[in-house]
């Protein structure tokens, strides 16, 4: 099974930009879709943004479409998600996530429950 861990995750100024990276081991990265969603205390997990195993397609929750940029390197085995024009309303714990029905499938789930593979969390912080 794989193993992921983020990374870039720290306190920000509203405006600012993040990079998040998620680091894959154990298994390569190229076998899963991945996705990435974010936990506020009280609140469920909210999916932000997904990609198919060779990044040919993407999806995006509407509260991130046009400031968030998933992407991956399956060279390096590592998944990023660019954060730009932080707000206030994006801090939260957020996630990396991996798909196991990786090549079999075209979409991206926007459901938790589809994800086999969490990473551990990191916290953004984003002050006004």
């Amino acid at each position: 099974q794989v193993q992921l861990v983020e990374s870039g995750g720290g306190l920000v100024q509203a405006g600012d930009s993040l990079r998040l990276s998620c680091a894959a081991s154990g298994r390569t990265l190229s076998i899963y879709a991945m996705g990435w969603f974010r936990q506020t205390p009280g609140k469920e997990r909210e999916f932000l943004a997904g990609i198919t195993w060779n990044g040919g397609r993407t999806s995006y929750a509407d509260s991130v479409k046009g400031r968030f940029t998933i992407s991956r390197d399956n060279a390096k085995n590592t998944l990023y998600l660019q954060m730009n024009s932080l707000i206030p309303e994006d801090t939260a714990v957020y996630y990396c996530a991996a798909d196991q029905r990786g090549a079999f499938i075209t979409f991206i789930s926007r459901l938790g429950s589809d994800y086999d593979y969490w990473g551990p969390g990191l916290q953004v912080t984003v002050s006004s």
